[in-house]
């Protein structure tokens, strides 16, 4: 809103010309219905600082219809490093009106709101409310952002994507240098809760993960299909493990290994690409760092059809105790009883005997 201000229907915007050769590379990569639902979604967009305003910056770029910017920070000169679009001209303006400014230039047809506002249990009402088709959390404050205690408090286990990386921090916090000898960390609090320590940060790597949370949000609104990477990617020993095993089950079910069609670095492929390293039937990202480690010692490949050579198209990752159940069964068993498993194997399968041509 404000003086010259346009109201755009965001289900009409790629009628617009300019709109259109604008994302004319996006409707390229997605097709035209695709682009349509992400012109047509509303997102949310909580914490505009290195990561958020980052993510919020492709957002616009892909050509998100509306977005709704959160945050009660202002831009500072320290912030410059790792910040989107903010310039020495926006330093103490609120980075929520720091990036609705800068974004009115790229893509005017988009529709903005920006609130300085701090995210709490008292404003999360208000903030989600309009049905939002994705909700971006980039809040760098513990209390605020409290998704460890989803589990603890809410019994939730799993469903939400997270970016996070296992790498350990080369950089620990600056000691804290109050100006007299009596003060404390907390009488230097923009607000209670959040940090005072100064965290040193590369600039590129609040970005990166700002831009793989755009990426994935943009995808999804496109419902485009793609595969995510492993949390854990092994190493070739690995594999090779796997496929020695796979081996040794073949001798011991079948007397012969001669129907095993494939090698350490097609194992690869089934583990890495199709089953993402985890159980065929645990194919949630719940198991994560050490943990999946673990679990990797504890699967094996097995024939999906019994009746078929073990193949890139008819080997499912197991863990072994899912492995000998499995070998007492029949497909028709697990079509009947379990039909979504078996319409997910199947269609995995599928997948690999086109990729590989077969």
């Amino acid at each position: 809103t404000g003086p010259g201000a346009r109201l755009h229907d965001s289900s009409d915007l790629l009628s617009d010309e300019v709109v259109a050769e604008q994302l004319t590379r996006n409707i390229q990569f997605f097709g035209v219905e695709s682009q349509k639902k992400v012109t047509e979604s509303f997102v949310v967009v909580v914490g505009l600082g290195g990561v958020g305003s980052h993510a919020a910056s492709m957002l616009l770029r892909s050509g998100v219809g509306r977005l709704l910017l959160v945050d009660f920070d202002q831009v500072s000169l320290s912030s410059l490093n790792r910040h989107a679009v903010a310039t020495r001209e926006d330093v103490g303006t609120p980075k929520a009106y720091c990036l609705k400014k800068h974004f009115s230039l790229i893509y005017p047809e988009c529709q903005i709101e920006a609130r300085v506002q701090l995210y709490d249990s008292s404003a999360e009402d208000e903030i989600l409310s309009g049905q939002p088709d994705f909700v971006l959390d980039c809040i760098d404050n513990i209390d605020t952002k409290v998704r460890y205690r989803l589990k603890k408090d809410h019994g939730i286990e799993g469903g939400i994507p997270v970016v996070f990386s296992m790498e350990k921090p080369k950089a620990k916090l600056l000691p804290f240098q109050g100006s007299k000898e009596e003060e404390t960390p907390s009488d230097y609090q923009i607000v209670p809760g959040f940090r005072v320590r100064i965290i040193p940060v590369l600039g590129t790597i609040p970005a990166i993960f700002g831009q793989v949370m755009a990426s994935y949000v943009v995808t999804q609104l496109a419902q485009l299909d793609f595969q995510t990477e492993p949390i854990v990617n092994l190493d070739l020993d690995h594999y090779r493990v796997l496929h020695h095993r796979l081996l040794e089950h073949e001798e011991l079910i079948y007397g012969s290994a001669k129907q095993v069609l494939v090698d350490a670095e097609e194992v690869m492929y089934i583990v890495k690409e199709l089953w993402r390293g985890r159980s065929a039937r645990d194919q949630n990202m719940k198991d994560t760092g050490r943990k999946m480690w673990r679990s990797v010692n504890e699967l094996m490949l097995v024939r999906w059809d019994k009746s078929k050579s073990a193949g890139v198209s008819n080997l499912i990752l197991l863990k072994f105790s899912e492995a000998d159940a499995h070998e007492s069964t029949t497909l028709d068993q697990i079509k009947d009883e379990e039909p979504e498993f078996h319409a997910m194997v199947s269609r995995v399968l599928k997948r690999a005997e086109t990729e590989f041509a077969l």
